[in-house]
C-alpha cells in the first residue's frame, strides 16, 4: 500500500490508479476544483502526504499549479503523454497499470527552497533550448527523469526544484543520445 494519498483529476483516473496500486485516491473534480476540495487535500497532505498525478495536458498542469500554490510538501508523479494517450484522448485513465506504477515509483518531492544548480547556460549546453530539437529533447528527458514535459523555463525550474543532480541529468542525456543514435542507424538501414 502506498502511504501517501494520490490526487487525480476525476473518477476515471481513480479507477485506473486503483487497478494499478493499493492506495487511497482522491479527485479534484477536474477544473471544478474549489476551496472545499483544496482544504480536504491539505488535510490529507498534513496527515499522510500526497502525490499529485494529473493528466499530461494543459488542464492537468493548471490543476497541478493550483495545488502546489496552496499546499506544501507535495510529491509529483508524471506519466509521459505518449503513454497516457488513447485515440487522441490524453489522461491518466488511458495509461497502463505499469505506467501508473512507474510514475508513482518515480514521484519526486518539490523542494520548498529552490536551488540554482542549473542555469540557462546549462539549458543551451545540453541542447534543451536554442535549437530545432530542444522541445523533443526536453520531452524525452522529462520522461526519463520523471519530471514530465514542459516549456524550457518550467523545465529549468523543475531541474532545480526537484533537486535533480547533474550526474542524473547527464546519465539521462547519455541514454537519450544512445537511443537517438540507434534510431538514426535503423532509419539509415531502412533507406539502403
Amino acid at each position: 500500500m502506498i502511504k501517501e494519498i494520490i490526487v487525480v483529476e476525476g473518477k476515471s483516473d481513480i479507477s485506473a490508479v486503483k487497478k494499478a496500486v493499493d492506495a487511497v485516491v482522491i479527485s479534484t473534480s477536474g477544473l471544478g476544483i474549489n476551496d472545499k476540495i483544496i482544504n480536504n487535500i491539505k488535510k490529507a497532505s498534513k496527515n499522510r502526504g500526497i502525490i499529485i498525478l494529473t493528466d499530461p495536458d494543459y488542464p492537468g498542469k493548471k490543476i497541478r499549479n493550483i495545488l502546489t500554490s496552496e499546499i506544501e510538501n507535495c510529491k509529483h508523479a508524471f506519466i509521459p503523454r505518449d503513454k497516457a494517450n488513447k485515440n487522441g484522448d490524453i489522461g491518466v485513465e488511458n495509461a497502463s497499470p505499469e505506467q501508473i506504477r512507474e510514475a508513482l515509483k518515480n514521484a519526486r518531492a518539490e523542494n520548498s527552497e529552490e536551488n540554482h544548480d542549473f542555469t540557462n547556460h546549462d539549458m543551451i549546453y545540453y541542447e534543451l533550448i536554442g535549437n530545432d530539437n530542444a522541445s523533443k529533447r526536453r520531452e524525452k528527458l522529462g520522461d526519463e527523469l520523471g519530471i514530465g514535459y514542459c516549456s524550457a523555463k518550467q523545465f529549468l525550474k523543475r531541474l532545480n526544484s526537484f533537486n535533480i543532480k547533474r550526474e542524473e541529468l547527464e546519465a539521462a542525456i547519455i541514454k537519450l543520445d544512445k537511443l537517438v543514435l540507434k534510431d538514426n542507424d535503423n532509419e539509415n538501414e531502412k533507406e539502403t
